[in-house]
């Protein structure tokens, strides 16, 4: 399975075009490589791709990788669909860039596409997709060889969804299996916390893209501070003894790699102690245009 690093920060990207903190004037001045918002792509025989979420970026992160450029036909693309983890604002406003592309599939958890129902209408005016429940029992099959289930790992709405909320299933992580090569990706950019199901996926992983939005708890301030070791902003930190880094440490054995780093992160500066210390651990940041094989 080929996997490409279209983007890994979280909304905003980074810089973010509204911030003026320290990581973000080092990136506007050169110092610190830019960043463009979390997406993903995978491909199980490097002709049929699809999307892991579908950034505001998405026009520029496709145009810039080769192996998604359109061909050969005038309208012809590998793109095939794409599997959303989330109904927020930055994994999905990329499908309006998408309009109009014949015979996409969407996958999502019931109340994400419960949610998208208006956009849903929308996209389907200029070109009819269809679009599946990614939470069906014994999972899907993507064409390319990749078979996929979907896991719930958080509960966390997006803030423009009115009315009752709660449901575990809005935030999903993915299990995608190469039945070529056996090798297997976990998929889980948005982490309300650390469970049981999350130690019983990595277990059997070859590679885990994970949430490294906040380093730490704290990270976005006293208006958003989270106890620590808790989900700030519906993201589990990196630090902290009940962080994700620690609970990684129980899992040696797949490449493990940090994504959807919010502008405050101080994961986004090579030279930081933070960084530092999670490569001293084995686990990776990676740049925005990244491959990959699993």
């Amino acid at each position: 399975m080929k996997v490409v690093l279209l983007g890994t920060a979280a909304g905003g990207g980074f810089p973010q075009w509204n911030c003026a903190c320290a990581l973000c004037a080092a990136a506007r001045d050169g110092k610190l490589p830019a960043r463009t918002q979390e997406c993903v792509a995978v491909s199980g025989n490097s002709r049929d791709w699809w999307l892991l979420n579908a950034s505001p970026d998405i026009r520029t992160q496709l145009t810039t990788t080769p192996a998604l450029a359109p061909g050969p036909g005038p309208r012809d693309t590998p793109v095939r669909g794409v599997l959303l983890t989330d109904a927020e604002a930055d994994h999905v406003m990329g499908l309006t860039v998408l309009r109009g592309g014949a015979g996409l599939k969407l996958y999502a958890a019931p109340p994400v596409l419960a949610a998208l129902a208006p956009l849903r209408a929308m996209l389907d005016r200029y070109a009819p997709w269809e679009w599946a429940d990614s939470l069906t029992e014994g999972g899907f099959v993507l064409v390319g060889g990749l078979v996929v289930s979907a896991h719930p790992v958080g509960s966390k709405a997006p803030k423009y969804v009115a009315g009752p909320v709660v449901d575990a299933g809005w935030v999903t992580a993915y299990r995608i299996e190469d039945l070529a090569s056996g090798g297997v990706l976990v998929y889980a950019p948005c982490l309300g916390g650390w469970t049981p199901a999350l130690d019983e996926l990595l277990a059997t992983a070859t590679c885990a893209l994970l949430d490294g939005t906040f380093y730490a708890s704290d990270e976005m301030g006293t208006a958003v501070r989270a106890p620590v070791g808790q989900a700030a902003m519906g993201h589990l930190p990196v630090s902290g003894a009940r962080g994700s880094l620690a609970a990684l440490a129980r899992h040696p054995g797949p490449r493990r790699i940090y994504t959807h780093l919010n502008n405050t992160n101080p994961l986004l500066d090579p030279a930081s102690d933070a960084f530092a210390r999670v490569a001293g651990t084995g686990v990776e940041v990676l740049p925005d245009g990244a491959e990959f094989v699993v």
